[in-house]
């Protein structure tokens, strides 16, 4: 696994990324910004940590880009919408993030057409029936709780997998 923070794929414009990993890729010289990859809105460092490490224990060979607030997820997105960027394979977002809203963030993903049929998957510690029920109808695929133990949150690698080998 490589890890790199701070990177800005989108020159001139300031950060649209806080970290990226490579998660089970070889050390091929390809152009990692075209293999397949997951955007992850997370602002917790240890949460961020937590779903690589899920990723990986589970073989999920990917590029993983965190934004780390909302007004970041806007931007790559936007960068996403514009033909910028290839669109991803998931997309996971935490409900709350700062300075856009989770809620905010999904929104503006399912109203951009290049995200029509990408996997969208909700990841909050909010067992709130009223948040899943907004969320699904905002455009969420699944909506997952984050686990309070080690072992239940490696498990969340396991439900990604599936939604990513999905046929679509």
């Amino acid at each position: 696994m490589e890890g790199e923070s701070g990177l800005n794929r989108n020159s001139g414009e300031g950060l649209i990324f806080d970290s990226h990993y490579r998660i089970a890729l070889d050390n091929r010289e390809d152009d990692p910004f075209h293999a397949p990859y997951i955007l992850l809105a997370e602002d917790s460092p240890a949460d961020v940590e937590l779903l690589r490490m899920a990723l990986e224990e589970h073989g999920v060979s990917c590029e993983l880009f965190v934004a780390g607030d909302g007004e970041k997820a806007f931007s790559f997105i936007g960068a996403i919408d514009s033909g910028a960027m290839a669109c991803p394979s998931l997309a996971i977002i935490d409900l709350n993030l700062p300075k856009r809203s989770g809620r905010e963030v999904l929104h503006y993903l399912r109203s951009c057409p290049a995200f029509n049929g990408v996997t969208v998957v909700i990841l909050s510690s909010s067992r709130s029936p009223k948040d899943i029920a907004e969320t699904t109808e905002l455009g969420a695929t699944r909506y997952i709780r984050k686990p309070s133990s080690l072992d239940e949150f490696l498990q969340i690698g396991a439900l990604l997998k599936a939604e990513i080998e999905a046929p679509g």
